[in-house]
């Protein structure tokens, strides 16, 4: 069995299992940035029985700790049992073929101490191009119950990402955009810019084709350009724990499971300005 085999399910392995008598829990979590909500794309077509989720509704408020937060537990397991997640039974999740919402939801789930979870290899898009049965049916799911355990994956904070970021044997890893790592622009947050000593690893490099996903080995080359080695700390950033969860996510595909998310990330860093921000370069020194 490969390394993802856990992580990682693809279209024509799905299939079958969803006619299997005990079929996995579906989640659909397409969704965009600042954007309306993709609840009507799932009603034009979707996995046969999978059940919608908006992204949003699975974080907690926005805020000081960030644009997306990590949820109430409470409020967290109303809604995954209202989509049907049962406590020990598998749940695949997938997205619009970006991979970064299905990869925060996966990250979630883990986080929430559900360990059962794999991701659509290429999201909705592999699936139609596969050929496969699309539904129009709006399922409705038997409520499930799911009990939440916060913790089960590591977190950072905005001072221990600070920590992780100069520490000699950690590697932090900023995967958003090499401009607004440098802080040439920022359409988001109202300061641009990164945290002095975290390098840049773009999430878009760590996906192939169509969105899917390299094998093991070849993550763990791209991963090593930017230092991460077997025997250093890794985690992750991005502007609000979304497009880091990705990078988490291929982390564990390239079997670092130790990899942490910092997941107010930017705009949690942002929220205090006495933090120190740097531009530039990752070798550059931090603008005070």
């Amino acid at each position: 069995m490969s390394e993802s085999a856990d992580l990682l399910v693809s279209p024509s392995a799905l299939a079958p299992e969803l006619v299997a008598a005990d079929s996995p829990t579906l989640l659909d979590v397409r969704w965009r940035l600042g954007g309306p909500s993709r609840r009507d794309e799932y009603a034009v077509g979707h996995l046969p029985g999978a059940v919608f989720v908006e992204l949003d509704e699975l974080c907690g408020p926005a805020g000081v700790g960030g644009r997306h937060p990590l949820p109430d537990p409470v409020t967290l397991r109303d809604v995954l049992r209202a989509a049907g997640v049962r406590a020990e039974h598998p749940v695949v999740v997938y997205d619009g073929g970006e991979g970064l919402p299905a990869a925060r939801l996966w990250w979630t789930l883990r986080w929430a101490g559900h360990r059962q979870v794999r991701i659509l290899d290429g999201g909705y898009p592999a699936w139609r191009a596969a050929g496969l049965l699309i539904s129009t049916d709006l399922p409705e799911p038997v409520p499930g119950d799911i009990e939440i355990r916060p913790g089960a994956l590591p977190v950072l904070d905005a001072r221990t990402a600070a920590d992780l970021a100069v520490d000699a044997d950690a590697v932090l890893i900023d995967a958003r955009a090499p401009e607004r790592f440098r802080g040439e622009t920022e359409p988001i947050d109202p300061v641009a810019g990164h945290i002095p000593g975290a390098v840049n690893l773009p999430a878009n490099e760590l996906t192939g084709a169509e969105g899917r996903w390299p094998d093991a080995d070849d993550l763990r080359s791209r991963f090593a350009r930017v230092g991460v080695a077997p025997e250093v700390r890794v985690g992750a950033y991005c502007g609000s724990g979304v497009t880091a969860a990705h990078t988490v996510f291929a982390l564990h595909l390239a079997g670092r499971l130790d990899a942490a998310l910092y997941v107010g990330s930017w705009s949690d860093w942002v929220t205090d300005p006495s933090r120190p921000v740097a531009t530039g370069p990752a070798d550059e020194s931090p603008a005070t």
